[in-house]
């Protein structure tokens, strides 16, 4: 009886982690929303907005003492903080996600944690947590929900750092935890932290930083991977995981060669992540809405950046770009959403977007045309072109190739009319009879002609 027993807890056990397996999602299906979302906005906001300095990296640096870094917190307010009309303004642009630093390399924290006393709610004069709200408002319009977090905490005792700090073990109760090592606590600390996030919050995304510092062994990379997964199924993360992230996130130098799988590209409006207010180098909102149109003709999504002030408002510079760059993408909705990855290099001199089921071509002109717009290699008859955003249809022409070898002509297209050209990026919507197809050969001999 007694080995009866143990036999059916072992099949219990068996079937229980048969049915989670098949339960567990995959990559591509936790991934399905990222891949259309196109825009996300990032948010730095933290005590480096008091006195407008690099955020964490000034300590780092020893351009300020950490006692004063520290001190702006008496100054951190979000008095101001209005988390619906954050969330409706990136819902209104076009966002579909937004990513919130709720701990920088500082390691303030902007909800109430309970593994440190260095969070907003006890450091500063907003008494509160800032996170659930933020999460709260996004949810309600139907925005994912991303949550930064720094890996590295430049305050924990048990974290070594290069420049002088003072004794801050004040700040992080080690209770119970005398019996291990000094990166031990520092593991469980960190992951206590994540668990918090993922409890309270459950969010969509984490984007991780600071993995740069440490191997993903002494991370515990593959490990936090699992857990973050046990706790909500459904979360990506972002490539700052080690090799354990799901997309991959370059930054301030848009890519040259198209990147292979799931990315989003991260910049800054101005030259600072956080609120800078003597940084006024802002990009133009050409610059903006065009880098916009060259990562998604890419494949990947834009997370545009923006740097609250100490009392949770937007720099006035900040949201004129936010705004313009929702005006084009309403104009353009059609060629943003429900699209992908354009033509490879050689077909058409600029960034391209194809239909999902590969019946359309969006042409994207940074520049006003001179006698005619040129797309080459296309097989496909042609139906009809036009301006995305306008009623003017355009007419086009094909001239040269061999149609008896499968070789196209170059399509000829005409220039629109100069009240119909886009201020930033004009875009032109090409039709085709049935799927894409695309001539990618060497040329060859014209014969029987």
């Amino acid at each position: 009886m007694k080995y009866l027993k143990i036999l059916v807890i072992l099949l219990f056990i068996v079937n229980n982690q048969v049915i989670g397996q098949e339960n567990k999602l995959t990559k591509e299906e936790r991934l399905e929303w990222f891949e259309d979302a196109k825009l996300g906005i990032f948010i730095h906001w933290g005590y480096y907005g008091v006195k407008g300095i690099g955020e964490s990296w000034s300590m780092y640096h020893k351009q300020i003492s950490y006692e004063d870094y520290m001190s702006q917190g008496n100054d951190f307010t979000a008095k101001n903080y209005n988390p619906e009309t954050w969330a409706k303004l990136f819902k209104k642009v076009g966002a579909r996600y937004a990513v919130l630093t709720t701990k920088h390399h500082d390691g303030v924290a902007l909800w109430d944690t309970k593994l440190s006393k260095l969070n907003v709610k006890e450091k500063t004069q907003a008494k509160r947590d800032l996170v659930q709200p933020f999460v709260n408002a996004l949810r309600n319009e139907g925005l994912k929900v991303g949550l930064y977090y720094s890996l590295c905490d430049w305050s924990h005792p048990d974290y070594d750092v290069v420049f002088p700090r003072p004794n801050t073990k004040k700040d992080y109760p080690q209770i119970g935890q005398k019996n291990l090592s000094k990166w031990q606590r520092f593991v469980k600390f960190y992951k206590g932290q994540l668990k918090e996030l993922s409890d309270a919050y459950q969010p969509d995304l984490y984007w991780f930083d600071g993995d740069w510092e440490k191997s993903a062994e002494e991370w515990r990379a593959e490990s936090l991977k699992d857990s973050l997964l046990a706790w909500n199924p459904k979360t990506i993360v972002n490539s700052r995981l080690k090799t354990y992230g799901d997309y991959s996130t370059p930054e301030q130098g848009i890519p040259i060669v198209r990147p292979t799988g799931s990315w989003e590209f991260c910049i800054t409006m101005n030259d600072s992540w956080g609120y800078y207010p003597t940084d006024t180098n802002y990009k133009p909102i050409s610059q903006i809405i065009r880098t916009f149109v060259e990562v998604i003709a890419s494949g990947g999504n834009l997370l545009l950046n923006i740097g609250p002030k100490p009392d949770g408002t937007f720099a006035k510079e900040q949201e004129e770009r936010l705004e313009a760059l929702g005006e084009w993408i309403h104009k353009h909705d059609k060629a943003v959403f429900g699209t992908k990855a354009g033509l490879p290099y050689g077909h058409f001199y600029g960034p391209t977007l194809l239909s999902k089921d590969e019946t359309k071509i969006y042409l994207c002109l940074f520049d006003t045309p001179n006698n005619y717009i040129s797309l080459k290699g296309i097989q496909n008859k042609i139906k009809k072109i036009k301006i995305v955003g306008s009623d003017q249809q355009l007419g086009f022409e094909r001239n040269g190739g061999a149609v008896w070898n499968n070789i196209p002509g170059t399509l000829r297209i005409e220039i629109p009319k100069k009240e119909n050209l886009d201020s930033n990026v004009t875009v032109i919507e090409v039709e085709l009879e049935n799927q894409l197809k695309l001539y990618r050969g060497h040329g060859n001999a014209v014969e029987l002609n």
